[in-house]
C-alpha cells in the first residue's frame, strides 16, 4: 500500500504530520504540490470523495486572495479550477493511504488510521 502525504514542506501542520509518520515508522512518500504539481483527475477524485468544502482551506491566504465573487459562487467545478491554479488552497496535509484520503492533521486521527 503506497502512502502519500501531500502538502508543502514549510507548512507547520505538514511538518507535524511528517514527523508523526516518521516517528511511527510509517513508510510514505511526500508530494510537494508546489514543486511536484497536481493533475486534474487527481483533484477531481479528491473533490468527489471528500467534497470541495472539505478540501478547500477557507482560512488560507490563497482563499482570501480569490476574488470575492469567485469565493461566493464557488462550487465543485470552480474549486477544481482554483486548486489547479493555486494548489495551496488545499487544506494541508492531505494523506492518501491508498484506500482513503484525510485532510488536516491530528495525532489521534493518525493513530486511528495506522
Amino acid at each position: 500500500m503506497a502512502i502519500t502525504l501531500y502538502g508543502i514542506p514549510n507548512c507547520d501542520t505538514v511538518k507535524k504530520a511528517r514527523s508523526w509518520l516518521a516517528d511511527a515508522g510509517v513508510d510514505h512518500v511526500f508530494h510537494d504540490f508546489r514543486k511536484d504539481g497536481l493533475d486534474e483527475a487527481q483533484v477531481q477524485a479528491w473533490i468527489d470523495e471528500l467534497g470541495w468544502e472539505t478540501l478547500v482551506n477557507k482560512r488560507s491566504t490563497s482563499w482570501k486572495a480569490l476574488d470575492e465573487d469567485e469565493r461566493n459562487t464557488m462550487d465543485a467545478a470552480g474549486a477544481k479550477a482554483a486548486i489547479l491554479a493555486a494548489p495551496t488552497l488545499i487544506k494541508r496535509p492531505l494523506l492518501d493511504t491508498g484506500t482513503s484520503r484525510h485532510v488536516g492533521f491530528k495525532a489521534a486521527d493518525y493513530a486511528e488510521i495506522f
